[in-house]
């Protein structure tokens, strides 16, 4: 992210740079294209009152604070969600702590006492189906209303079927999350209008890896991850810069068959990546994870995929798109 980009967690007063901003308010989680309508409408209302444009947004997801349990397997956590705000020019992103104080909040007091009073909004942008307060009370009408009363513009953007990509009838977070289970990749990357992609930081693995000639950047995901267990043409970022790999994410099944790991092998990479934050983008799947017979069937299949993750990156562009994985 940018040095100009602010995350703010829970400020009691508007942060400094973002006073009297324009925000966008959901969920977005996956920011994905059915999602830029909303995005793009606060932008534009930002750009006409000359007033910086954020992305106010929640945590935990309300669905794993109902549940009292991680359910969702989330698109965007929180420091996704932050990198891609600030790819798609927002001045910054305001989250909110999702517990039962807030959920048990009537709608009034998220309008008056956190969108007017704590953080001076002079506008609020949000989807035709956000609902929000105890028992879910507000909605559009309400919001609007509230705007009227405290003096806060108040736009709500209507359900949209198509943007400059095409049809936005499938497009949904949960969609996404469908897609990716079933290791779809491709089809994520449609829905999103990005690629899916990881932050992590670089772990000490066993250093097979490197025995057996391809020395991997070990990646814990998050528990509640649910990709596809498999091998996937990727680009990885590290330090500002983008370059392809082949990824193998599941249990390796031919060692150990221990707990999911995510081990990337960086194309024509000398260098040590220990403790780094790393950005790990999907681009294709190459196939299913499997145990082989022997350490050297293995290495073989491995050559393989390396060749096909490069033709799979070379068709879907991925270098010539590294701005879809920078700031």
């Amino acid at each position: 992210m940018s040095a100009s980009f602010i995350f703010a967690r829970d400020p009691q007063a508007p942060p400094p740079g973002l006073e009297g901003a324009v925000a966008a308010v959901g969920n977005f989680d996956g920011l994905h294209r059915g999602h830029r309508g909303v995005i793009a409408r606060a932008q534009a209302l930002a750009a006409k009152l000359s007033r910086p444009c954020i992305l106010l947004t929640f945590e935990p997801h309300p669905a794993d604070f109902f549940a009292g349990r991680t359910v969702i397997f989330r698109l965007t956590p929180p420091d996704a969600k932050a990198a891609q705000a600030a790819r798609l020019g927002l001045d910054g992103i305001v989250v909110l702590t999702f517990d039962k104080d807030f959920a048990q909040s009537p709608a009034r007091v998220f309008t008056q006492e956190i969108l007017h009073k704590r953080l001076q909004l002079s506008a609020v942008v949000a989807g035709y189906d956000f609902r929000f307060g105890a028992g879910r009370e507000g909605g559009p009408e309400f919001l609007r209303a509230e705007g009227e009363r405290l003096g806060m513009i108040v736009e709500i953007v209507d359900r949209i079927t198509q943007d400059e990509e095409g049809s936005l009838e499938a497009v949904s977070s949960t969609a996404t999350r469908e897609a990716l289970e079933r290791g779809d990749a491709a089809l994520a990357r449609r829905l999103l209008g990005h690629p899916y992609f990881i932050r992590g930081v670089v772990r000490h693995g066993d250093k097979r890896g490197r025995a057996l000639g391809f020395p991997t950047a070990n990646i814990a995901l998050d528990p509640a991850n649910r990709l596809k267990h498999g091998i996937y043409a990727v680009t990885i970022e590290v330090d500002g810069k983008v370059h392809q790999g082949v990824a193998s994410f599941g249990r390796r099944p031919t060692f150990d068959n221990g707990a999911p790991l995510l081990e990337v092998f960086l194309f024509d990479f000398d260098g040590d990546l220990y403790g780094k934050q790393v950005e790990v983008a999907f681009y294709g799947f190459i196939r299913a994870e499997a145990k082989f017979d022997s350490v050297e069937a293995l290495v073989e299949r491995m050559r393989v995929d390396v060749e096909e993750a490069r033709r799979r990156l070379a068709e879907s562009g991925a270098l010539s798109r590294a701005n879809d994985l920078l700031p």
